[in-house]
């Protein structure tokens, strides 16, 4: 793959939930995905990834965790009623979340290691032609959803990652040129 095939790549990567929530990504690809978070940069070498694969009716227990959450916290009705099924748009979601480090700076450089690697899963995922998009967990549902996946407490839960192929495509929006200083 030639440099500009990476840049192509990088660029033609868009968010999307046209996705079709019937049909199966094959294990070997989910394998793959969750692989490619742990070749992320990782300052002091912490492997801070922490992954759960949700499928099957795993994705109406998150849905209702979080809703459950949301509930209890006096959240507007239609918000919650969308919790219980949003997970259910994907045959396939990825919890990322991160382990806390041994002090802030540790844990903020476990994040951005995270963070990295979810950017990995989602070019290889549209390498794989799969669509898919990152949602952020509702606001205080980050213990209901280390939980349910089994991740120790102070996991910080990064990203729920919808996978699968795609119905459609998204177009693509109109990027600024990046603000780059040049110092000599």
């Amino acid at each position: 793959m030639s440099p500009d095939d990476l840049h192509n790549i990088i660029r033609s990567r868009r968010s999307s939930l046209l996705i079709d929530p019937h049909r199966d990504v094959p294990p070997h690809i989910i394998s793959q995905l969750c692989d490619a978070v742990q070749w992320a940069p990782n300052h002091k070498r912490t492997w801070p990834a922490r992954l759960a694969v949700i499928q099957g009716e795993s994705r109406a227990r998150l849905g209702n965790a979080i809703a459950d959450v949301m509930s209890a916290q006096g959240e507007d009705e239609n918000k919650v009623l969308k919790a219980r099924t949003k997970y259910m748009r994907s045959p396939v979601v990825i919890v990322a979340a991160s382990a806390i480090g041994d002090s802030d700076t540790r844990t903020r450089e476990n994040t951005f290691a995270v963070a990295a690697g979810v950017q990995n899963m989602l070019l290889l995922a549209h390498q794989h032609g799969l669509a898919c998009l990152w949602g952020s967990p509702a606001n205080g549902a980050n213990n209901a959803i280390t939980t349910l996946c089994g991740f120790q407490d102070d996991a910080i839960v990064m990203g729920l990652i919808y996978v699968g192929w795609p119905t459609g495509e998204v177009n693509g929006v109109h990027r600024p040129d990046i603000n780059v200083s040049y110092l000599d």
